[in-house]
């Protein structure tokens, strides 16, 4: 019996001390081994850009549209969440916002140029790069052609 209790104690620990180590404004913290399994979109953007501004409502309606993949957004210049807070609000970026940097969890460098699309496969490799402003609909078809390939 005591050896049960110290089991089930052990276990108790090692749930409650799993690492959120992946901060992410506007949506619950997550940590890689939540992350994989997913298709996975990183959008990197900024509030000077204007193609990034243009794009936005294209990713947010893009993420509605498909609730089983993950859709995050990542500001070029890697504002933490007090400073994100207003401009996220302002360009409704109504997205999960990483604060992390995609670079410490899956390699990715930050982009020469805005807007840039990343895609995740559920193994957690980038599949493909994208290097200019997307529609919701090219983010779909994108979508539907990797899944299909995959």
């Amino acid at each position: 019996m005591i050896n049960k209790i110290i089991t089930f104690l052990c276990l108790f620990l090692l749930i409650g001390c799993q690492n959120n180590d992946i901060e992410v404004f506007n949506g619950s913290d997550t940590s890689i081994n939540k992350l994989n399994g997913n298709w996975i979109v990183i959008n990197y953007w900024a509030d000077w850009c204007a193609p990034c501004i243009k794009e936005i409502p294209e990713l947010v309606e893009f993420a509605h549209e498909n609730k089983d993949i993950l859709v995050y957004a990542f500001n070029f210049d890697e504002l933490d969440a007090e400073d994100l807070a207003p401009i996220s609000k302002k360009f409704k970026v109504d997205v999960p916002s990483l604060i992390s940097h995609p670079r410490e969890i899956w390699g990715i460098q930050t982009p020469p140029a805005v807007p840039a699309t990343f895609y995740i496969n559920p193994n957690g490799e980038i599949v493909k790069s994208l290097f200019r402003p997307q529609t919701k609909d090219s983010l779909n078809e994108i979508l539907y052609s990797l899944q299909k390939g995959a």
